[in-house]
């Protein structure tokens, strides 16, 4: 096991979020199903030796004395949703936990905070057994704290074998770092949720159509129209931790090492040409009153939402499921209200391309606690497979047939949109349990697939909204590009990411908020201020690494 160190480290870490959520310390290992739990197709590969007799301990009868598993799940603050206690983590002890003598345990990570929570409990020495992230460079910066093991891929394969069927070639092909076997991680099947809405009747009012929003300046036009006509502006919110912003003022194709040099999630670009036409746009709209004028102080979910729902702004990103309130919200205040997905091309200036960042072909990447023994180790292992069975991962994205759902002719599950009982599935479809082993739920084939998903994201009378969200996903498929990937620690961007993080937030909304006379000025001291502060020194790095080759 790699030893742990901190000190600066844990500062270095803590990052500003952008979404606040709560972080419940309840455990679930000492509840139970009730009698009426409905029970699955556990046939689960068993664990066993498959590599060489002797090499593994046989644990497939379940371990000889009890071990407690630990495993992190976000907290959402979903009203009335405990993330470590509820019917479906009462459900995994029973099924799973019961079966190998493993005491499951849920430890919340807030999801606008998840970062801190992590090095707050790895610093307590209260960490669970698994530490995750959906992007690389913090992963690497977990795996830099020398807070993971490093992996037996032999040992995964022989606890968990279909998990390893699976995955195995995505965690050979993107799982080392310095030829060290660091990271497994959960499957990403290539379909997002990811959108904005768009108040469609506002548009119609000031004589437009959703569909005419085809470049940025159409849709600053529409903008203006809508504060003349007295309806409201657009949304913005303070940027943190996310920084995909500059992409739509990007030249198309890149520069593959211009990309690898700049594009970074979480390290913001505040020097490049396509973050002053960013920025230059945004101070337009500021200085216009076209946006929210107090987009600074819209740090977290809720507080956006808020404005929406109030029919202050028009405009609204989320992810797109089937039971978000947002719609029913926003009617109960505004019954006329009727809404589009917002198009891709409406924040491209004339003559760009629609670009986006690209996932990786991963989901979750995932390494385990140093401290964590050989025993705790193999339960995790055991864990992924046991979710990994189809049986298992169906029920718990889904839910109790006859009380969540029902399924079609097509075999695909039908959500009961009004199922309030006490196995109701959570905001986003108990997502944050399963998506351990895969990021969006998957059927034998893509045309099924994309059925079972739009019942999954679409609203009740909603539906034309995945209509148009598959359509707009498939249109710009050729512009997204995804995040270079480094092979080396980057020490660099752990030591400044934290102060770089605030100091972004500071320099771009003072660049943002100042008068259009003086946007130039402004906006070269902060380029000055930022790289002083350490961006050029991850720049250089980052630089070297390219040269060296250490990058795809």
């Amino acid at each position: 096991m790699a030893k742990k160190r901190f000190g600066t480290m844990l500062l270095s870490s803590l990052v500003v979020m952008g979404l606040i959520a709560g972080c419940s310390n309840s455990g679930s290992d000492d509840k139970k199903t009730d009698d009426k739990a409905p029970t699955t197709d556990n046939s689960t590969t068993t664990p066993t030796d498959t590599t060489k007799e002797g090499a593994f301990p046989d644990y497939s009868k379940g371990f000889p004395e009890k071990v407690e598993l630990n495993i992190p799940v976000y907290e959402r603050a979903f009203e009335g949703w405990n993330v470590t206690d509820n019917y479906y983590t009462r459900y995994i002890q029973k099924e799973f936990g019961d079966k190998y003598n493993i005491n499951v345990k849920f430890t919340a990570i807030a999801r606008g905070n998840e970062v801190q929570d992590f090095e707050q409990l790895l610093a307590a020495h209260k960490a669970p057994d698994l530490i995750f992230h959906y992007d690389m460079p913090q992963a690497l910066a977990y795996y830099s704290e020398e807070v993971m093991q490093d992996l037996d891929y032999k040992e995964i394969e022989n606890y968990a074998p279909t998990y390893w069927k699976n995955m195995s070639e995505t965690i050979e092909k993107y799982g080392k770092v310095d030829g060290k076997n660091a990271f497994v991680f959960a499957a990403r099947p290539a379909i997002d949720n990811a959108t904005s809405l768009i108040r469609k009747d506002w548009v119609e009012k000031v004589g437009m159509k959703v569909e005419d929003l085809t470049s940025l300046e159409k849709y600053n036009d529409m903008l203006q129209k809508w504060k003349d006509a007295g309806l409201g502006v657009g949304a913005e919110a303070l940027k943190a931790n996310n920084y995909t912003f500059n992409y739509a003022f990007r030249d198309f194709p890149m520069d593959d090492k211009e990309h690898a040099l700049y594009s970074d999630l979480g390290v913001a670009d505040l020097t490049t040409p396509a973050t002053e036409k960013y920025l230059r746009n945004l101070n337009t709209l500021y200085n216009k009153g076209l946006i929210d004028k107090e987009f600074y102080l819209r740090s977290d979910d809720a507080k956006i939402k808020a404005e929406f729902v109030a029919g202050k702004t028009g405009t609204y990103g989320l992810y797109l499921a089937s039971n978000t309130d947002v719609i029913a919200a926003t009617l109960a205040n505004n019954p006329g209200a009727e809404f589009a997905i917002v198009p891709p091309g409406a924040g491209v200036p004339e003559g760009s391309k629609p670009q986006g960042r690209a996932y990786w072909p991963f989901g979750f990447i995932m390494g385990v606690n140093y401290e964590s023994t050989p025993q705790e180790r193999a339960a995790l292992w055991m864990y992924l497979e046991w979710m990994s069975q189809p049986a298992n991962l169906f029920f718990l994205q889904n839910g109790v047939e006859g009380q969540n759902y029902t399924l079609d002719a097509d075999g695909i599950a039908v959500k009961n949109a009004d199922f309030k009982g006490e196995s109701a599935l959570s905001q986003n479809n108990n997502k944050d349990y399963w998506a351990l082993v895969t990021e969006s739920a998957q059927y034998a084939d893509q045309a099924t697939t994309r059925k079972a998903l739009a019942r999954q994201w679409a609203p009740a009378g909603y539906e034309s909204l995945v209509d148009q969200l598959f359509k707009y996903y498939d249109e710009t498929a050729e512009y997204r590009t995804p995040d270079p990937m480094f092979s080396v620690v980057l020490e660099k961007v752990n030591e400044y990411k934290a102060d770089l993080n605030a100091l972004f937030q500071e320099l771009y909304v003072k660049v943002a908020l100042s008068k259009p006379e003086d946007f130039d000025k402004t906006y070269e001291a902060a380029k000055k201020t930022y790289l002083d502060a350490g961006y050029q020194e991850i720049l250089d790095e980052k630089q070297k690494a390219i040269d060296a080759g250490q990058y795809s």
